[in-house]
């Protein structure tokens, strides 16, 4: 594991349960987890360099995303122009699809170096099979592009992340294991993971389940998504008793096909006894798990017009199971035998279904503040502010000054700066070395766009057409350049620049 460090999220048995069985579950093995995966930490890396840039500009993004996408698009690997290639070929129809293939790969993945699959080939989900070949992309980009110092160093901003999950993730978790009455949190051999992810898009709550294992992968969010980890959570918990209880759970097939006009229950639900039985189950504990009896009965209602029309039976049978003491596990065949088929019929028979689920949006992200500027940053701007103003001797005197600070990611900038100074004063050739200089210290897009039409139109104004349309070339080559930019260099290829007479 990384130096994100791990928090394990403890189920304490509640409701009454004391004594040996405490002490029993409190020696098991502690297997709810909250943490940050290396392996997917470099495939969302890989991606985003490769061309991935779902919501890239929401405020809800963490920086992290931004820091290492620049940092790997500076350094112009080999290994990124394999992955671009490997991404074009596997472009889905949406942004969450992209992303949905990608996190499938990175969870089957043991991590760096080698990024093996820990998988045999047939237990390898589908849509993880296209992509096979990748795993020798990720490891080459793993190495070539340094993703272990890019990993420790984005290790504070995990920490910070993970620090505000723990608390009411620990709180849901319990609150859930509470309910079932399940002193070891599941099963003994079964793993539940929850990963927290900075480098894909925002506002995103995955979750998996291979054999035993159960993911639940995370996206930067206003706020944290409990609610949602909470319910993987009580699949985690539950999956197990569906499969055990089929055959019990098959005398419901008559009502759950009272489901199949519905028009905003998923096509997996309808075509699945077992899934949607516990997806039943689970909506009808997380209303029993609601803080009034009307919200309770309100979720239970949004459950039965999606077409959940188990939800309400299942609903019923709780308050029963919580006024006796077994757990949930040994309750379950006592809780489906005691729905009443005639009585679920006569209610189903009146359900208007919805024609789209109820959707939780997340909250906006707050505007980001405003950057408070110190030291060579604000000698920067004063520099930018005298350059507009005209004042150039003193703007120069600025940019010199930020050059003599510690602060080296801004010297491309200042350098920029420069350039345009001897450009304003019929200084080319200083101009030509200073736009040179700004390209040899990896600007930022504006910049570097900038800085190769300014060197287009200084060999244009030299007779030098070759060397002018080369730039304005790799003006047009510069992923993130302003349009404007683009838009000169198009019109500078199209019609060369003319000398005043």
């Amino acid at each position: 594991m990384g130096k994100a460090g791990k928090f394990l999220i403890r189920s304490i048995l509640l409701l009454g349960i004391v004594g040996p069985l405490l002490a029993q579950a409190q020696s098991q093995p502690q297997q709810g987890q909250l943490d940050a995966s290396p392996a997917l930490f470099t495939v969302l890396a890989a991606i985003n360099a490769a061309g991935y840039d779902a919501d890239l500009d929401s405020n809800a993004n963490s920086p992290v995303r931004r820091q290492v996408r620049d940092l790997i698009a500076a350094r112009h690997l080999d290994s990124v122009e394999a992955l671009k290639k490997f991404f074009a070929a596997h472009r889905q129809q949406n942004p969450t699809a992209e992303l949905n293939q990608y996190i499938s790969f990175a969870l089957t993945l043991e991590g760096p170096p080698d990024f093996q699959s820990r998988m045999q080939p047939q237990e390898i989900p589908l849509d993880v099979r296209p992509l096979a070949g990748l795993d020798h992309l990720i490891a080459e980009f793993y190495r070539e592009a340094n993703v272990g110092i890019l990993w420790e160093q984005s290790q504070a901003a995990y920490d910070e992340v993970i620090a505000a999950y723990h608390a009411p993730v620990s709180k849901a978790l319990l609150e859930a294991n509470a309910y079932v009455r399940n002193p070891t949190s599941g099963y003994r051999g079964r793993r539940f993971q929850i990963y927290i992810d900075l480098l894909g898009a925002p506002n995103q709550i995955q979750t998996r389940s291979y054999k035993d294992d159960y993911f639940v992968v995370v996206t930067p969010s206003p706020e944290p998504q409990v609610d949602q980890i909470r319910h993987a959570y009580l699949h985690y918990l539950l999956d197990p008793l569906a499969l055990r209880y089929f055959e019990q759970i098959n005398r419901l097939k008559g009502l759950a096909d009272f489901a199949a006009p519905a028009p905003a229950l998923d096509t997996a639900y309808k075509d699945d006894l077992v899934l949607f039985a516990t997806e039943c189950l689970i909506k009808a504990v997380e209303s029993r798990l609601g803080r009034n009896a009307a919200n309770r009965q309100a979720l239970v209602d949004q459950a039965l017009h999606e077409g959940f029309v188990l939800t309400p039976a299942l609903a019923d049978g709780l308050a029963l199971y919580e006024k006796q003491e077994q757990s949930l596990r040994l309750y379950y065949i006592d809780l489906i035998g005691q729905i009443d088929l005639a009585r679920e019929d006569n209610r189903l028979e009146k359900v208007k279904f919805s024609n789209q689920a109820a959707v939780k949006k997340a909250p906006p992200a707050p505007p980001p503040p405003a950057p408070v500027l110190t030291g060579a940053a604000k000698a920067l701007e004063a520099a930018e502010d005298l350059y507009t103003k005209r004042d150039l001797e003193r703007a120069r005197q600025s940019y010199l000054n930020v050059l003599q600070a510690g602060e080296t990611t801004l010297h491309a900038r200042a350098y920029y700066g420069l350039a345009r100074i001897a450009a304003l004063q019929k200084d080319p050739e200083l101009a030509e070395k200073l736009f040179q200089k700004t390209l040899e210290l990896s600007p930022d897009k504006d910049t570097e766009s900038w800085a190769h039409l300014y060197l287009g139109r200084l060999a244009d104004a030299a007779g030098n057409r070759g060397q002018a349309e080369t730039n304005y070339r790799a003006v047009l080559a510069i992923d993130g350049a302003p349009a404007s930019v683009k838009n000169a260099a198009t019109k500078e290829l199209a019609q060369p620049f003319h000398r005043d007479q």
